[in-house]
């Protein structure tokens, strides 16, 4: 998927295919769950980032890339490194510019923010017209936890837009994972 492969490389490879760096030169490549990436691939990666080639599965003949890595992780890659699971040169070449994001339980006065552009974007995605959360259910939203962040939001904004066939979107819309969130009694975001 990320170095591409040439014809009659593996069985099954049935033409050339040019992998995502090859795609992404001259460009950016975003790479998310760094922290999953096998030890094999590591070192691929630290060579492209090193040398900035690249070599296709079934080829020794070395291809020039020039791609912007760009990656993401939920994981700390200090302790991964530390117990031997990611390796050190690759993560000094990766973090050369870090910017943490706080969990979405921390950062509350956004889950408003995100829950409208998500409506707006699955109203459109699903040919139906934008409509609002109740007070109920978004009381409901910034109660939660939201262990899966931005992605586990957007999921469930998702399953209301489709879920709705009213004017609104209701607490009784949402999925049911949120209803075991306690609700607060009063919220100044909402305000």
């Amino acid at each position: 998927e990320l170095f591409g492969h040439e014809k009659g490389a593996f069985t099954g490879a049935t033409q050339k295919r040019i992998g995502r760096f090859e795609q992404a030169d001259g460009g950016t490549l975003f790479l998310d769950e760094i922290g999953e990436v096998d030890q094999a691939t590591q070192v691929k990666l630290l060579r492209m980032l090193s040398e900035r080639t690249i070599e296709r599965v079934g080829s020794n003949t070395p291809i020039k890339v020039d791609v912007r890595v760009i990656t993401a992780t939920n994981k700390n890659l200090r302790d991964l490194v530390d117990e031997g699971k990611f390796r050190e040169d690759l993560f000094f070449r990766l973090n050369v510019v870090k910017i943490e994001m706080p969990p979405l339980r921390t950062r509350r006065e956004d889950i408003v923010l995100l829950a409208n552009s998500f409506l707006q974007e699955f109203a459109k995605e699903n040919d139906r017209p934008k409509k609002p959360l109740t007070d109920e259910a978004m009381k409901l939203l910034i109660s939660y936890s939201w262990p899966g962040n931005v992605r586990e939001l957007r999921t469930a904004i998702e399953h209301g837009v489709v879920m709705s066939n009213d004017n609104v979107i209701d607490v009784r819309h949402l999925p049911q994972f949120l209803h075991s969130a306690p609700v607060p009694a009063a919220s100044g975001i909402l305000a």
